[in-house]
C-alpha cells in the first residue's frame, strides 16, 4: 500500500478517536452548512457530473439537489442514537448506539455525488469517519466531495476520498482501520468485497444490481403509465439499479398499452449533454455501450423479437430499444444497464406475479393498478426491497432503500441507515 493511502487512513482513524465524541447536534449543524454548499454550488458540480460520466446537465444539477434535500433530513432528524432505557428488574438498563469507526465506501459512476452522500452522510452523523474509493472517472467529484466537507468545517479526516483502483480495494479493506464497508455497484464486485469483509470480520452492507418489473394492469392509467415507464426506463441513459427494466403487460391491454409507450419511448433521442433540454445522452464509458449491444445480440440470438432496434451511433450513445422477451431467455436473469427495455406479455395477476419473482434481483418494482385488493396481492408478493404502486421507483430519503436476493443486504436512507455501522452495546446493573 502507497504510504500517503495508509498515511490517510490512520489520519481517519486519529480523526474518530474525536469525531464520535462530539455530540449529535453539533454534527447536524456541520451537515446543515454542507447543504448551502450544495445549494449555492449546484451548476458548478453538475457540470462536474456531467463532464466525468455524460448525464444530462439537468439530471447532473438534479442529482446535486436531491444530495442536499437528503442532507437537510438528516440535519434535522431525531436522535435515534441516544441511549435508550429498557424497562427492568435492574437499577438500570440501557442500549448504548456505538460508532464502529472508519468506514470504507466503494461507490460507482452513475450518480457520483448521490451513492456518495447517501452513504457517507448517515455513517458520518453515527459518528463514523469515512474514506471513499470512487469510480475511476468519477474522481473528481471524489474530491469535490472531500472539499464539501472541509469547507462546511469538518474536522480533516472525517472525510477523504483515495485514488486508488480496484487492485487495491482488498488491501484497504484488510487494514486494522477498516471496520466496516458500503459498497454500491455490481453483483460480482459486491461478492468480492463482502468475501473480504467476512474473512476479516467486518461489516458490510451491500447495494448492488436490480432488474425491476414495471407491472400495468388492465386498469391502470394507461396513459400516464406509458409516460412514466418511458422515463423510468431511460433517465440517466438507463444506467440506474432501479429503472424499470422488465415491463410486464396484462395480456388484456397489450394492444391498447405498447402503442401508447412504444411514442413516450420513441421521444427519447440523444442530444448534447450540456443542454438543458437534453433528456438522454450517451452512455458513461465505450465499453459499457459494449456490453449493452452484446446483451441485445445474446436475447436476440434466444428468441427476444425487435419491438425498436437499438441503434448504436456513436461509441457511447443509442437510440433506445425496446425488445420482446419470453420466459426462459437467459438475458432475463442479467442486468441491462442502458437504454434498452424488455416487455413480457402476462394473462394474469398470478402470472405476472411470478414473472416479476422469477429473477435473481430483489431491488424495486412498480405495478400499476387502481384496485386495492390487486394492490395487496402484489405488495405482499413481490420479492423486492421497494414496491411502489402507480409510480415509478425513486428513492426518498424519508424511507429504507435496499434490496433482497442478489440485490444486496443492508439499509440506506431513513433514520435506520443511521444505526447500520454502530454497534448496540448493553449496559444493565445494580
Amino acid at each position: 500500500m502507497e504510504q500517503s493511502i495508509e498515511n490517510k487512513l490512520i489520519k481517519a482513524d486519529h480523526t474518530f478517536s474525536e469525531w464520535k465524541k462530539v455530540p449529535f447536534e453539533e454534527r447536524q449543524e456541520l451537515i446543515s452548512k454542507a447543504v448551502e454548499i450544495l445549494k449555492n454550488h449546484s451548476g458548478k458540480y453538475g457540470e462536474m457530473i456531467t463532464m466525468e460520466m455524460n448525464k444530462p446537465i439537468s439530471q447532473s444539477i438534479a442529482e446535486v439537489e436531491k444530495c442536499a434535500l437528503m442532507m437537510n433530513y438528516y440535519a434535522k432528524s431525531e436522535d435515534v442514537l441516544k441511549p435508550e432505557k429498557v424497562d427492568s428488574e435492574y437499577a438500570f438498563s440501557e442500549i448504548h448506539y456505538i460508532p464502529k469507526g472508519v468506514i470504507l465506501g466503494v461507490m460507482p459512476w452513475n450518480f457520483p455525488f448521490w451513492q456518495v452522500l447517501r452513504f457517507a452522510v448517515p455513517a458520518i452523523l453515527s459518528g463514523n469517519t469515512v474514506v471513499l474509493k470512487h469510480a475511476s472517472i468519477c474522481f473528481g467529484s471524489g474530491n469535490a466531495i472531500e472539499k464539501v466537507f472541509e469547507e462546511a468545517g469538518f474536522p480533516e479526516g472525517v472525510f477523504q476520498n483515495l485514488e486508488v483502483g480496484h487492485r487495491e480495494v482488498k488491501e484497504i479493506l484488510e487494514h486494522e482501520t477498516i471496520k466496516g464497508v458500503s459498497l454500491t455497484g455490481s453483483g460480482k464486485a459486491g461478492g468480492e468485497v463482502a468475501s473480504i469483509a467476512g474473512l476479516n470480520i467486518k461489516k458490510s452492507l451491500l447495494e448492488l444490481g436490480g432488474s425491476d418489473a414495471f407491472i400495468v394492469l388492465d386498469d391502470a392509467d394507461l396513459d400516464e403509465a406509458a409516460k412514466t415507464g418511458a422515463w423510468a426506463r431511460l433517465q440517466n441513459c438507463g444506467q440506474t439499479c432501479v429503472a424499470a427494466k422488465r415491463f410486464i403487460i396484462e395480456e388484456k391491454i397489450e394492444d391498447e398499452f405498447l402503442p401508447k409507450f412504444i411514442e413516450e419511448y420513441k421521444k427519447y433521442t440523444p442530444g448534447d449533454p450540456m443542454n438543458k433540454d437534453t433528456k438522454l445522452a450517451g452512455m458513461a464509458r465505450p465499453d459499457l455501450a459494449d456490453d449493452l449491444e452484446g446483451q441485445f445480440k445474446k436475447a436476440l440470438e434466444h428468441g427476444a423479437e425487435i419491438i425498436i432496434p437499438l441503434e448504436r451511433i456513436s461509441d457511447t450513445e443509442f437510440k433506445p430499444g425496446l425488445i420482446r422477451v419470453k420466459e426462459g431467455n437467459p438475458i432475463l436473469q442479467e442486468e441491462l444497464f442502458g437504454p434498452l427495455g424488455m416487455v413480457m406479455i402476462a394473462q394474469n395477476d398470478h402470472e405476472a406475479l411470478q414473472m416479476a419473482n422469477d429473477i435473481p434481483f430483489g431491488l424495486s418494482n412498480s405495478v400499476w393498478t387502481k384496485n386495492r385488493e390487486r394492490q395487496q396481492f402484489f405488495i405482499e408478493g413481490l420479492e423486492s426491497g421497494t414496491v411502489n404502486i402507480n409510480r415509478m421507483t425513486s428513492s426518498d430519503p424519508r424511507f429504507p432503500f435496499g434490496g433482497t436476493k442478489a440485490s444486496g443486504y443492508g439499509t440506506e436512507l431513513s433514520l435506520l441507515a443511521l444505526k447500520e455501522f454502530v454497534t448496540a452495546k448493553t449496559i444493565v446493573g445494580n
